[in-house]
Formats: C-alpha cells, sequence, structure tokens
C-alpha cells in the first residue's frame, strides 16, 4: 500500500508562525470558508473546465498566474477576472528563485506584475513562488518593502500526476478545515476530475470556497 500523502508540510506550519502581513498560510476567523488556489496557469486545455466548475458551484479562488503564459493566453486571464476570480503572481517564467540573484528575482516578480495589471488594473499582487521555493533574500526584500508573500496551508498534491481517484481517497482521509488555503494547480486533467468531486462534497459539508482574502499583495 503506497504511503499516505502529507498535506500539510512542516514548511508551511512554520512559515505560518511569522507575521500575517508578510507570509499568509491560512485565515483565521474566517469561518466555514476554505480558500481556493491555482499555480501555473492560464493553461489553454485545463483553466476554462476549471472556471466551468467553479462557475457551477458558486465558488471563487485565486489563480496564482506565470507571467509569459498571461501573454499566451490573455484571453483566458481575463475570463478568470470577470467571473469573479481573483489573480496573483507565480512569476515570469517560473524558475527555482533559489538558482537567482536577488535583481533576478525581482525581475521575475516585477514583469509579473506588469502583465497582471493590464489584466485586472491592480498594481501589486500577492506573490507565490515557484515549487514554494522561498529564499532568504526575497522574504528580507518583501519585509523591507510591506509586500505578502501567499503560502498554503493544505497541498492536495495534484502535481504529483497521481490518478485523480487516488488523490481523492488521500484528501478524503485527512481533509481541509475551515481557513485552510488550499493549493491545485489548473494544468492537468486529474487535477479537472478532483475539483469535479471535491466541490459538490465541500458545499454539501456547510463550507463555502472562495479565493484568499483581499488585501494582500
Amino acid at each position: 500500500m503506497n504511503q499516505p500523502l502529507q498535506p500539510r508540510s512542516r514548511k508551511t506550519r512554520l512559515l505560518g508562525l511569522l507575521p500575517a502581513r508578510l507570509v499568509t498560510t491560512r485565515a483565521r476567523g474566517a469561518g466555514r470558508t476554505l480558500f481556493l488556489t491555482f499555480d501555473d496557469g492560464p493553461h489553454p486545455e485545463f483553466t476554462a473546465p476549471v472556471l466551468d466548475l467553479l462557475k457551477a458551484h458558486g465558488a471563487t479562488a485565486t489563480f496564482f498566474l506565470v507571467g509569459e503564459r498571461i501573454d499566451r493566453y490573455p484571453g483566458l486571464a481575463r475570463r478568470i477576472v470577470d467571473e469573479g476570480h481573483a489573480l496573483g503572481n507565480h512569476s515570469w517564467s517560473h524558475p527555482r528563485m533559489g538558482g537567482l540573484s536577488l535583481p533576478e528575482q525581482l525581475d521575475e516578480i516585477g514583469r509579473t506584475d506588469v502583465a497582471l495589471s493590464t489584466i485586472d488594473g491592480r498594481q501589486t499582487h500577492p506573490f507565490r513562488p515557484p515549487c514554494g521555493e522561498l529564499p532568504a533574500s526575497l522574504l528580507l526584500h518583501f519585509a523591507r518593502v510591506g509586500r505578502t508573500i501567499a503560502f498554503w496551508s493544505y497541498d492536495s498534491l495534484d502535481y504529483r500526476l497521481l490518478p485523480a481517484q487516488e488523490l481523492l481517497e488521500q484528501i478524503q482521509a485527512n481533509p481541509p478545515l475551515a481557513g485552510d488555503t488550499i493549493l491545485m494547480h489548473d494544468d492537468t486533467a486529474a487535477t479537472v476530475e478532483l475539483l469535479a468531486a471535491l466541490l459538490p462534497r465541500w458545499r454539501a459539508d456547510g463550507y463555502a470556497v472562495r479565493a484568499m482574502p483581499e488585501g494582500l499583495g
């Protein structure tokens, strides 16, 4: 039998101890709300089905977009905003931030802010580092300028490319809790299948599914 996957990593638990104005992982006092997020889009095949599912179930989410993919698929990025969802910054080219100098890291983030602002009119956005890799130099820079890094508290592990049913069983065995920020990715068929099963279950359990709270970034 496969070892159960762990949706709550030690790293995200430790980051949750930092001030929420610097790093946000989960929302306290949120009632029965789950905060849903998607990384790595927009994707030409899978973002649209994700949006269809969210609309069908009255849910909203935050989409952390990759800048170069906004350039390729601006119509999808606009649809995300037009349907009431929020945008976040997931870098320009999805690099490992630890392999870049601080100026290179800031260029990745700044270029993406510009691309995002053409979609939703906002000058800055919550930033989520690719693969969750957060160098100390970048963390200190964000602390100096007063900008928020948006992490998560619950990892769906959909990037493991496992069958949707296996992921679903793992999530049911260790489900998210009220206030959790859930990490998903809108770039695989398994995620679409998984989301189709999860949204009605969460609603039946009395949860609202929403984008991350306003005020980040």
